[in-house]
């Protein structure tokens, strides 16, 4: 009995990963054709940029409609759904023949995105709870695998004369077939529930107890509120900095250092590199010191890394604070995002909502933020605020551990022989 249950849950940890996967690959493999996409419809950068807002309106429409139904309807009635959804909306911009459409297309993409973004989320922190440690970053270093997968299809889809609109209709395709296979492994609302309860009751989720997710406050509590309000400003700033560093970086070494282009684009490769590994080395650090040790040392890190970057006139030392500033928040989302989830694991679906979908926001305003201030100070100096968003949120790292550890479950009564 408990190796079918270790079973289930393994299986259930690989369906998470593989939606984390999905996730990554479909947005990616949007984003691989935009170029093809802008030409086909006839429209300029500026349009775009325009278009790509609705993108990320629609995105924070589905991030708050899913909390809601997935803590409603569960995890494993949302997480194929909107995977599905999601992978059947990817074809409608390949297939958009004007700036209308292509505007409904992509609000109707982001929507469904939004949709798997949370949910998705919410079952890995039900995962992670019935685990009894964190797994939580693991799960977001395989949504950057779904990028360089859907680069690949691209790459491949372009060298076999594939048009766009064939690339992106298999791809959604697999996509469908991939959600609904895979729905079967997904925890069931009742057991992901009840495990999150005995996961977190081991206390073996970090050597700062609640930060390790075992905070059961009521979600109606003030208290409970206002770490979640917290959370969610926390995710807008770590988030508003990974978008800077997004569209940022290459025209950084290009434009104030003055490197060539294709030195320049390996500014990006090096901070997403760096974001990558660690968050597949996250999980370990936050299991042996807690996940607010990851939290303020990496947004400490960050810190360090992006000032470097700011003020050096090497290139050499910009591609250090790059790299720094990736290593450094590429523990921060995860930590924050199942902090949410574990403040109440029956709402672990609105929580995560909230402070995903203010964190989103934060993501698509980082670049155009940072554009702004470049009407006031040279590109460098811009990312200044970026060292004062990461110095800050180290400094509030501490909100991870308020919540109060539950008491440990009773041991079940041995059984009669």
């Amino acid at each position: 009995m408990v190796g079918g249950m270790e079973g289930s849950l393994r299986a259930a940890r690989v369906a998470t990963y593989v939606y984390f996967v999905l996730c990554g690959t479909l947005m990616g493999a949007w984003v691989v054709h935009i170029p093809a996409v802008e030409s086909r419809v006839g429209i300029g950068h500026a349009a775009l940029g325009g278009l790509l807002v609705l993108l990320g309106l629609g995105a924070f429409a589905g991030m708050r409609a899913a909390g809601q139904l997935t803590d409603r309807l569960g995890a494993r009635t949302v997480v194929p759904a909107s995977g599905a959804l999601c992978a059947a909306t990817l074809v409608l911009p390949g297939l958009a023949p004007n700036p209308w459409t292509l505007a409904v297309a992509l609000l109707l993409f982001g929507f469904a995105n939004g949709c798997l973004d949370v949910s998705m989320n919410a079952h890995a922190v039900h995962v992670e709870q019935a685990y009894g440690r964190p797994v939580m970053s693991g799960f977001h270093a395989t949504f950057s695998v779904g990028g360089v997968i859907a680069a690949l299809a691209a790459a491949a889809a372009t060298a076999t004369g594939l048009g766009p609109t064939a690339t992106l209709t298999v791809l959604g395709a697999l996509g469908l077939a991939t959600a609904l296979l895979t729905a079967r492994a997904l925890l069931p609302g009742a057991a992901a529930a009840g495990g999150a309860t005995d996961g977190a009751a081991d206390g073996t989720g970090g050597s700062d107890g609640a930060d390790g997710g075992s905070g059961t406050a009521a979600t109606g509590s003030g208290s409970a509120r206002r770490r979640i309000r917290v959370l969610a400003v926390l995710a807008l700033m770590v988030m508003l900095s990974e978008g800077a560093a997004n569209d940022w970086s290459a025209l950084h070494l290009k434009d104030v250092l003055g490197a060539p282009a294709s030195t320049a684009a390996f500014a990006y490769g090096t901070y997403a590199a760096a974001m990558t590994t660690g968050r597949l080395l996250a999980d370990r650090i936050s299991a042996r010191h807690g996940s607010t040790a990851v939290l303020r040392y990496g947004a400490a890190t960050a810190a360090v890394g992006i000032t470097v970057a700011a003020l050096t006139p090497w290139v050499w030392a910009a591609f250090l604070g790059w790299a720094l500033f990736g290593l450094g928040l590429s523990g921060c989302v995860p930590q924050l995002f199942s902090a949410a989830g574990h403040a109440d694991p029956a709402a672990a679906g609105a929580n995560v909502s909230r402070v995903a979908g203010l964190g989103y926001l934060g993501m698509l305003a980082g670049p155009a933020v940072i554009g702004w201030l470049t009407h006031l100070t040279a590109l460098n100096h811009t990312f200044l605020l970026l060292t004062l968003l990461c110095a800050t949120t180290a400094a509030t790292a501490g909100i991870l551990r308020t919540a109060p550890a539950p008491a440990p479950a009773p041991a079940p009564a041995p059984a009669p022989h």
